[in-house]
């Protein structure tokens, strides 16, 4: 399972954290709304920055939720740049570690893929109204598809004892949502002004 993306996808209960994060959308340069969202805000400028080098980002995306387990809270934060050539995943999560002071770490991650990687940009909005009739929209979903086999999942024949005949790829792919709960009208406006600068830069 890819760690990036991983805010849209079902699975253990979560919750947004409070003002030790503020609202991102109104900020137009990574730097500054890293600083306003993420709690490890010199974590990922320094991992983005080294890679990024000198060229300019041309938009971007964050999120930051938390994980319910048994064992507590893990947060969990991601970045997603896109610098005209280049997609830049960016997640930290936190990790037990009996030996750390406090009981956990953070683990911190860099990927870096060429937009000629990506084979599919799919991105869907929910659009509704308000009480006067104006359009709202609600949330969007978008879908970033690469051409690396990510999973191979057999497929069996008719012959429950014959030996497996083929298998199926399932390419890298990775997602990400908001909604007016999650996130707001202007993060929401901001990931589908992200996907639109994915769709229209990806080489055909």
């Amino acid at each position: 399972m890819s760690l990036f993306g991983r805010a849209a996808r079902g699975g253990l209960a979560r919750s947004r954290l409070g003002p030790a994060g503020s609202d991102w959308s109104p900020y137009e340069r990574f730097d500054e709304a890293a600083r306003a969202y993420f709690l490890h805000s010199d974590v990922a400028l320094e991992a983005v920055g080294g890679v990024l080098g000198r060229r300019r980002i041309r938009g971007f995306t964050l999120e930051r939720v938390v994980d319910l387990t048994e064992s507590g809270a893990s947060v969990w934060q991601e970045a997603a740049i896109c610098d005209g050539r280049r997609l830049i995943l960016w997640h930290s999560e936190d990790v037990a570690d009996d030996q750390a002071p406090g009981g956990t770490v953070l683990d911190s991650s860099v990927q870096v893929l060429p937009l000629e990687s990506i084979r599919h940009v799919g991105m869907r909005t929910m659009v509704g109204r308000d009480a006067a009739g104006r359009r709202v929209d609600r949330g969007v979903h978008l879908v970033l598809a690469t051409s690396t086999p990510h999973e191979l999942n057999p497929v069996p024949g008719g012959d429950p004892e014959a030996p497996i005949a083929s298998a199926r790829f399932r390419p890298e792919a990775f997602r990400f949502s908001k909604s007016l709960e999650d996130g707001g009208p202007g993060q929401i406006a901001r990931l589908i002004s992200f996907g639109r600068l994915l769709g229209r830069l990806v080489p055909r």
